[in-house]
């Protein structure tokens, strides 16, 4: 009872709505929700509600090029340039795939309007021109935006296909998880707006140290555009039962629920440390394998607002925390919180 208890006194405390699922051997032991679905909280977070989980969704991208890696389609040693030519300009010859997957490419902001970001066309075009900020691989500073285009734009010159299309219809739609990054209008009544942070409104904006979207405000995330548009960094929706049914697949050596998705050597890669020291842009200690935050044995990332998902493989576990609420992220622990519990839950039973 301990997660249901930790969400319920989160609740209690004022916060509108959340979801926290905790899956071992890709099988969910917790999966609770509550709270609402609006700010004015007269809709209840129901079973089937969805969220934007902000950065998240960077774990589900990475995700996508691991498989292409493990099925030798995309090596993470070779140039970015090798798969998209147009890449190579400014300097930008020596990054390689690797670096952009641990934020250590040197393309860290991103520096066009927000509207471009709904423009897909536009937005890998602005990045393919951009002169890298550091000698790639020497120093990192996160791709709070940047890294879903970068990621994205190799799998679409791969296999043809969008980031959002090739998640769908090689990781969600196998494993049935309800996450979807370009969410299609039949599903806009089951989102969860974000709600501003107590004493702040809509164009509340992540641009101080520590924040996952640089400069794009609450309501540009609210919007019908960010739904739409695939934004692989940030713009994933789902709920915690789906982020943890998909990462179970890192947690259980690459399968989960007798969907294989890459081998056990595939899965280990991504813990694979590739930068261990200060983050330019989050000015603070950092450790990146290829995708992930490695923090100890535990691997996993955080979104703006608060949502979190971490990986344990040792426990074959994974424990997801979504919400609507957004906390000032420098007072916002509530994902640890969660993460804790679970580990309360977990002891002394036989799970």
């Amino acid at each position: 009872m301990a997660v249901p208890m930790a969400l319920g006194a989160l609740l209690d405390g004022g916060d509108v709505g959340g979801a926290v699922a905790v899956f071992v051997d890709g099988e969910p032991v917790v999966d609770v929700w509550g709270g609402f679905a609006d700010a004015a909280r007269g809709v209840p977070w129901e079973r089937d509600t969805i969220v934007n989980v902000w950065s998240v969704t960077k774990t589900m991208t990475a995700l996508c090029a691991l498989v292409l890696a493990d099925r030798g389609e995309l090596d993470l040693a070779a140039p970015v340039a090798r798969y998209w030519p147009e890449f190579a300009a400014a300097g930008k010859e020596k990054v390689l795939v690797r670096h952009v997957l641990s934020h250590t490419a040197g393309l860290p902001d991103w520096e066009g309007p927000v509207d471009e970001l709904y423009d897909w066309t536009s937005a890998t075009a602005r990045l393919a021109a951009q002169a890298p900020q550091w000698e790639p691989g020497d120093a990192a500073g996160y791709h709070s935006i940047t890294q879903g285009f970068l990621v994205g734009e190799v799998v679409r010159r791969i296999t043809g296909r969008s980031l959002g299309q090739f998640f769908a219809d090689e990781i969600a739609g196998p494993l049935n998880a309800d996450f979807q990054i370009g969410l299609p209008a039949e599903d806009d009544h089951r989102v969860a707006p974000t709600v501003p942070p107590p004493t702040k409104d809509e164009d509340y904006a992540a641009s101080a140290p520590g924040t996952s979207v640089a400069g794009i405000r609450v309501r540009d995330g609210n919007s019908v555009a960010w739904r739409r548009a695939q934004i692989p960094a940030a713009s994933g929706f789902g709920n915690a039962r789906s982020v943890a049914l998909v990462q179970s697949v890192m947690a259980c050596g690459g399968a989960a629920r007798g969907v294989r998705l890459l081998s056990r050597a595939g899965c280990d890669r991504a813990w694979e440390e590739q930068f261990n020291g200060e983050d330019r842009l989050l000015g603070r200690h950092a450790r990146y394998g290829l995708g992930y935050g490695l923090f100890g044995t535990t691997y996993g990332w955080g979104g703006w607002g608060g949502s979190l998902v971490m990986i344990e493989p040792d426990r074959r576990l994974v424990m997801a925390y979504v919400t609507n609420q957004m906390r000032e992220p420098s007072d916002d622990t509530r994902g640890l919180e969660m993460l804790m519990a679970a580990y309360e839950g977990l002891q002394g039973s036989n799970v």
